[in-house]
């Protein structure tokens, strides 16, 4: 699986930005698709996370209410809905692909910068 992260830029805080992750290969619905970011001098962190049928999304507590991750398997793509967005929300945003049963990414994205202005 190849994945293409895109839809990243600068927006103000309060501001809403959509982010895309549109997958390559035929098997984009046995996967889950997770949410990742990274920011300046920072460690990656978990930020979303979809299963493979699109049930019961996961979010870390810094991004609840806010964020929303979506899928659609017909059209190999994952999303992630970003309202409210703060400044510390500025990050390079990742997706991941996870095979069913194992516990960390198989395959990464290259990543899409937010920056989100006080």
């Amino acid at each position: 699986v190849q994945l293409q992260a895109s839809g990243g830029g600068l927006v103000q805080a309060g501001g809403s930005l959509r982010l895309s992750c549109a997958a390559s290969g035929r098997t984009f619905s046995t996967y889950s698709i997770s949410w990742f970011r990274q920011a300046p001098g920072k460690e990656r962190e978990f930020v979303a996370a979809i299963s493979w049928s699109g049930g019961v999304p996961d979010y870390d507590d810094s991004v609840k209410g806010r964020f929303t991750i979506s899928r659609d398997n017909a059209e190999n793509t994952a999303y992630l809905q970003m309202n409210s967005l703060k400044p510390e929300d500025t990050a390079v945003y990742y997706c991941a692909a996870t095979a069913i049963g194992n516990s960390w990414p198989d395959y990464w994205g290259q990543g899409t910068l937010v920056t989100v202005s006080s």
